[in-house]
This record gives C-alpha cells, structure tokens and sequence, in this order.
C-alpha cells in the first residue's frame, strides 16, 4: 500500500484528520480516489453539498461528489470557489477527514490538522524538471498540522524514497535554514507598475520625491546600494516616457533647455514627472505598463482580418495571464497547424524561435484556442480533455480575460481606435456566457444563458422580435412552464422599452 494512503487510514483510524500535500492536481483527485476506495462511511449529503449550485456537473465535479462521499476530498486550484469553501467548511466541522491537495493550500488557512502528509518535496520547474522546493513553502505545509486552535500537537511527515533521500530531507528541510524574504519591488513588473501609481497620484512629482519614497522602503533598506537602485529606476523613468505614459521636465542649470529621462542622474532638482492622460488611465486600470504598451501597439494595427481570436491572443500573451496553458510535446504539432492557419490574424509579430519569449508565445496560441473553444460554445468536459483546463481555472481564465479585455477598451477608446471598442465589447459579452455572436440578441432576456439561448435560436427564435411573436405552449415546450413564464414577464417589461419600428427587428447590442 501507498505510503500516504496508509498514514491517512491511520490518522482515520485515531479519529483524526489530514492533508496529504502532493504535487499535481492529477495526483492530488488520484490520490483522494484511491483512499475513498478503501473508506467505508457513507455521506450522501456531503455528495449532494458539493454538486450543489452547479449547473452541468463535468466529469471532475462528479470524481469530487464520490470521494465527498466517504469523507475524502481534494483541493486545487482547478476546483470552483464555492466547491473550495463547502469542502474547507466540511473540513472545520470534522465531516471530511482527509483532503489530499496541492500546496495551494498550505497558506492562509487554519484548520483543524492532526497530521501533514507530504508526499513529495520536489516540483516539477519547467525545464530544469523536478526541483526540490523552497525550505519556505517546506515550512507553510508542515504549520498546517497543530493549530493550538483544534490540537494540542500536530504530526508533520515527509515521505522519502530511500535512506540517501530521507537523509537529503532532513538535512535541507529539518536542519536547513528558510531562504531570505525580498521585496517584491525588486521585480520590474512591480517596479514600473507601482512608479507610475505614484506618479499618477502626485504621490512622487520629482526626483526629489521619488528618492525619499522609496529610500523608506523595505526595498531600499535591503538594496542598501541606493545609487543602484536610482539608475533602475531611472531606466523605469525612461520607459514609462519613451511609452508615453509620462512626461519629464527639467531645466539644466542656466539654460532654458528641456531634458529627458536619460539625464535624471544629473545634478538638478527641478525636473519633475507628470503622468499623461493615457498614463493615468493605465494606473486606473492596475496593469503593468508593458502590458498597455503591447495592448495599444497590437490594436493600432487593426485590419480587416482581425477576428475575436486576433484580440483574445494579445491579451492571452500577458503577464497578468500567467500561468498560460503549457503546450505538451505531443501538442506542439497541432499547435503550430493552428498558428498556421491563423497566422494573418495575429495582431502581433511571431518572436524568433531562438527568442526567450518564443514559449511564451506559443502557450498564448494554446490560450487563446481554449478561449476561442469557450466562446463556440464547447462544454467544460471537452475543455478539460482538449486543454487539461479544469473549471475553476476557467473561471479565473475568464474573469482575467474580461479585466485585460476592458483595458483595452478603455486605452482604445483614450487612443481614438473606435473601430475596435465595438468588437472588444462584444467579445466580452461572448467571453462572459460562452456563446456565439448569433445567440447574443437573445442574452439580454434575464433567465435566459447559453443553453436555453442555444436552444430557442435552435427553434428559430434568433432575437426578441421573433421571441414576442411566440405563442406560450410553445415556448414551454421549448423551456419549460415555469422558465417561460418569467420569459414573457421579462420580455413584455423589455418590449415597453423599444420604440414600436424596432420591435420586429434584432435587439440592440449597446443595450447589454
């Protein structure tokens, strides 16, 4: 027997509870299955409790449902929030014994935790394959166990292969000392993004101000270099003007000469920043400065082959999409097909094979078909066998498409781009119920979503013209009784809004 399977069988057996840590979300259902198998109890209503609020459950939900069952839960990220929570609270009332998760889940929580199990320490790193992890994140897991809350003592247990690797443990993990905490200033995203916040907020006015900010800072303070720290944040300066989103003004001593971020160095105290209007607007809008450079560069390129893929695709390759859906080596075949045959319709230049950038790139590609599938209305299943992408983590996927998707609709409109506002929109709109452009004049109707839409245009019901003509009986057998009566509720009180020309026609789009 499993190692891991047979410590949480014990700790079942004492009347107590688990987390078993392992390090993939496949590991952590497979595990999870493969107690529940060997678990007698029976609890129809935890079964019944995860399921609940979910319309279609996929074929993950129903895996969860049967461990749930028994008293045995996993917890990933792939999961939905609400499933997240019953489990957590079924966790804290002793229902659930054992949750056997991912290390999402070793921060921020207190629970009632006998025993940590964690299976492995090492992670799969990208191409440097599996790594061991941080002495840090060793020490998250093993505080899960003996909250002084719920157990006077707790049992944290690390599973090793071999004698070599047991002594590996405990050396790097039981003797070893955490890794030093840096501020997260010292990363050029949160650099450049942060700046300009200041700058927009009149927080920071000129290099005098932007020197004392951050030389109170943690960053600062662990830097100590501050002459290295004032040529990286010049070099920040300079992008953000050579991107437009401030200007910099100053007068060399004695002259009446302008200078520009390169010269912030020089000994003068009258240079001041000031955020453009464009500027203030990507502060407004939380996103990385690179990222609005590469959103406003690729929509100024609009042309008649761009497509929902073309938008989808930029904002895929962001950083605030990360982590992108990785491309499998038996993938990279079709994904290359695809890119092919969408080539014309990229808004940004292919970076060379040999680029950094290149993976990066290609992951987007991935990205934006899981997208692309989403709005053609493909189910979560066929999204989870396609792209190995699990409901929660389409939710995520979604709301941040949606956010990056506003971005660039509200820096189009600053830029004047107002062929692309309209279409940006309207993605949105397809991006938030998973539907076709056809199906979108009939979403305005409230209780109608992407099924029953699917279903009345099926039944040649395109828009509300067509909706209002509708006799009842039919329209229940369509929906239901009970559904189309809140349906011609719903419509009448939407019909009294439309001038009486229009009401044969298809529904405005701008009234969404």
């Amino acid at each position: 027997m499993d190692s891991a399977i047979y410590l949480a069988l014990e700790t079942i057996e004492k009347n107590k509870q688990a987390i078993v840590f392992v390090p993939s979300r496949a590991s952590a259902e497979k595990t999870a299955e493969d107690i529940a198998k060997i678990v007698k109890s029976a609890m129809p209503e935890l079964e019944s409790g995860v399921l609940k609020g979910i319309g279609t459950p996929t074929t993950q939900c129903n895996r969860l449902a049967k461990c749930m069952k028994k008293g045995i839960a996993f917890h990933h990220a792939g999961l939905t929030n609400s499933q997240k929570d019953f489990i957590e609270e079924s966790f804290k009332e002793g229902k659930v014994k054992i949750i056997c998760a991912t290390p999402t889940l070793a921060a921020g929580l207190s629970l009632p935790v006998f025993r940590v199990i964690v299976k492995s320490l090492k992670r799969y790193s990208g191409r440097w394959g599996m790594d061991w992890i941080q002495v840090l994140e060793y020490l998250q897991m093993a505080g899960r166990a003996g909250r002084p809350e719920y157990e006077k003592y707790g049992e944290a247990i690390t599973i090793a292969k071999n004698d070599s690797e047991k002594e590996e443990i405990y050396q790097r993990y039981i003797c070893g000392k955490p890794e030093d905490i840096y501020s997260k200033l010292a990363v050029e995203p949160v650099l450049r993004t942060y700046l300009l916040s200041l700058i927009s907020s009149n927080i920071i006015r000129d290099e005098k101000t932007m020197k004392e900010f951050f030389g109170k800072t943690f960053w600062a303070q662990q830097f100590k270099d501050m002459n290295k720290l004032e040529s990286i944040m010049d070099r920040m300066l300079s992008l953000l003007e050579e991107w437009k989103f401030i200007v910099i003004n100053g007068k060399k001593e004695d002259t009446g000469d302008f200078v520009s971020a390169s010269n912030i160095g020089s000994n003068n105290n009258n240079k001041t920043m000031k955020a453009t209007l464009l500027g203030k607007r990507v502060s407004e809008l939380y996103l990385d400065p690179l990222t609005a450079r590469h959103l406003i560069d690729c929509t100024a390129k609009w042309h008649e082959k761009t497509t929902p893929f073309s938008l989808l695709q930029i904002v895929s390759n962001t950083i605030e999409m990360r982590p992108l859906l990785r491309v499998k080596g038996s993938e990279q075949e079709i994904i290359n097909g695809e890119l092919l045959q969408r080539y014309e319709m990229l808004l940004m230049e292919e970076p060379s094979a040999f680029d950094f950038e290149y993976e990066d790139f290609i992951n987007s590609i991935k990205t934006s078909l899981f997208f692309d599938s989403w709005i053609d209305e493909k189910k979560e299943d066929f999204l989870l066998e396609k792209y190995g992408i699990r409901p929660g983590e389409i939710r995520v996927k979604l709301e941040t498409a949606d956010w990056l998707l506003y971005g660039t609709e509200e820096l189009a409109r600053v830029e004047g781009y107002k062929e692309v506002i309209k279409e940006i929109h309207k993605l949105r709109l397809r991006l938030k119920h998973g539907v076709k452009e056809e199906l979108l004049p009939l979403l305005k109707i409230k209780g109608i979503g992407r099924a029953r839409a699917r279903k009345l245009h099926n039944n040649n019901i395109k828009d509300i013209g067509d909706l209002s003509k509708i006799d009842p009986t039919s329209l229940s057998q369509i929906l239901g009784t009970a559904v189309s009566e809140n349906v011609k509720k719903q419509l009448g009180e939407e019909i009294k809004e439309i001038p009486k020309g229009r009401r044969t026609g298809q529904l405005s789009l701008t009234k969404f």
